[in-house]
């Protein structure tokens, strides 16, 4: 007994270390940067059934935090953080579970068929896409020039996955030329879905990951739409390649990633798969601009 209680402190000091004070979780998911992230299921532990009189009760078997990585906190986009006078999150220590993140969340579409890469091009995007988008009137490109790409890319765990992005209709054979090298040289993603309406508005998290392309929203620190909301800009893997502008690192926990010297699964490093990728089809990487480094962003005019 003294065993198991040793053991759950720990885990429990493990699972708050940089972190934010625990929150009560939200009714749906909360966002990170641009796109969110997504709240793995987690289960309530279920109390012993009590035996005999004479037998004593079994104790539940504690769930043991993991900080190598692999695994995502049960925590993750659960956890706002205090906001800051700019609008951001405060930036906080990265929680030793993200320190060397590489885990892939699951899918939500529908496996595309076959055993290597493959893709569909739907224009213009469909109705239901759309709506589920962050697209709304206003937006500096009409609906009817979106196209909806699903593809399929490597995971953390090296297995096939399937996802979407919502992109300009111009970029949309490019992109897929981009996404079909980087599933050759085995580059990981952990998720890959279209950003939502309600991930523009939630609490940020700081935690998000999600590797997505049109955000109808304005440039960072600016009053002007943003390429992503042409569809015409791309973020990769935002946690491993954050946005560093002073002491500002978006995500606001992935401060971990600003030490480009240790290289992880999933970071886009000069002359990388990724940067040449994007290059082949005349796209800008934010990781070479000067007063300021977006390692996650692509871009068709290098904006």
């Amino acid at each position: 007994m003294r065993r198991i209680v040793l053991t759950l402190a720990a885990a429990a000091v493990l699972a708050g270390c940089g972190g934010s004070p625990a929150a009560a979780p939200p009714t749906g998911p909360s966002s990170g940067v641009s796109a969110g992230s997504t709240s793995p299921a987690t289960s309530t532990p279920t109390s012993p059934t009590p035996g005999p009189a004479t037998t004593p009760p079994t104790s539940p078997t504690a769930t043991p935090t993991t900080t190598d990585g692999t695994q995502p906190p049960p925590w993750l986009g659960t956890r706002p953080l205090p906001v800051t006078a700019d609008g951001f999150g405060e930036v906080q220590p990265t929680p030793p579970e993200l320190r060397d993140r590489r885990f892939t969340l699951p899918d939500r579409l529908p496996e595309l068929p076959g055993s290597g890469f493959a893709s569909r091009i739907t224009t213009p995007a469909p109705a239901s896409v759309i709506a589920r988008s962050t697209w709304a009137p206003g937006c500096p490109v009409p609906a009817r020039r979106l196209s909806w790409v699903r593809l399929t890319f490597r995971g953390f765990d090296g297995a096939r996955h399937t996802g979407e992005l919502l992109v300009n209709r111009s970029a949309a054979t490019g992109l897929v030329l981009v996404f079909h090298a980087l599933y050759d040289a085995r580059f990981p993603i952990e998720e890959m879905r279209i950003p939502t309406k309600p991930e523009q508005t939630a609490p940020p998290t700081g935690d998000g990951n999600d590797t997505a392309a049109f955000n109808c929203r304005v440039a960072r620190g600016t009053t002007t739409f943003s390429e992503h909301a042409y569809g015409l800009a791309v973020d990769v893997n935002p946690f491993q390649n954050p946005y560093l502008k002073g002491d500002l690192v978006l995500p606001e926990l992935a401060g971990a990633y600003r030490d480009r010297s240790w290289r992880r699964p999933g970071m886009i490093v000069p002359r990388g798969p990724v940067v040449r990728a994007f290059a082949a089809i005349g796209w800008g990487w934010g990781g070479n601009w000067h007063s300021l480094k977006d390692l996650q962003h692509f871009s068709a005019n290098g904006r």
